[in-house]
C-alpha cells in the first residue's frame, strides 16, 4: 500500500469542486467527466496531500487507499471478513476498486488509482 486519499460523495461533484475551491482554495488536480460534460469525479490537491470527490449520496467520508493488487486486496479483506459493498471492478478512469466496510460500519475503498 501507499497512499491514502479521503473520499466524499456529493450529488452534484461539479457544484461540490467549484464551493470546495472557492471556500477552501483547494487546487483542482484533475476531473472526470460523463459524456455530458457533467463532473463524476474530482481530484483536489490540499497542501502536500489530494481529496477525491465522487458522484453518490452524501453521508460522510470514506477512505481510499491505494493498493498494488486490487483482487489480492479483496480476497484478504474477505478472509478477515469484511462485508464487501462493491466487488473488484475496472472503473472509466482507469483504477480497479473494491469497497467494503470495517467491523464498525466505516467505508473503505480499494483500488490501484489510475490517474
Amino acid at each position: 500500500m501507499r497512499t491514502v486519499y479521503p473520499l466524499v460523495f456529493y450529488r452534484d461533484a461539479g457544484k461540490a469542486v467549484d464551493w470546495l475551491v472557492e471556500a477552501f482554495g483547494f487546487e483542482v488536480h484533475e476531473l472526470v467527466t460523463d459524456p455530458g460534460g457533467g463532473v463524476r469525479h474530482g481530484e483536489l490537491i490540499v497542501g502536500t496531500g489530494m481529496i477525491m470527490t465522487g458522484m453518490g449520496e452524501p453521508g460522510g467520508p470514506g477512505i481510499y487507499v491505494v493498493v498494488d493488487d486490487t483482487d489480492a486486496h479483496h480476497a484478504r479483506a474477505v478472509a478477515a471478513g469484511a462485508e464487501i459493498t462493491s466487488e473488484p471492478a475496472d472503473k472509466d478512469y482507469g483504477s480497479r476498486e473494491y469497497a467494503c466496510k470495517d467491523p464498525e460500519g466505516n467505508d473503505w475503498y480499494f483500488g490501484t488509482y489510475q490517474p
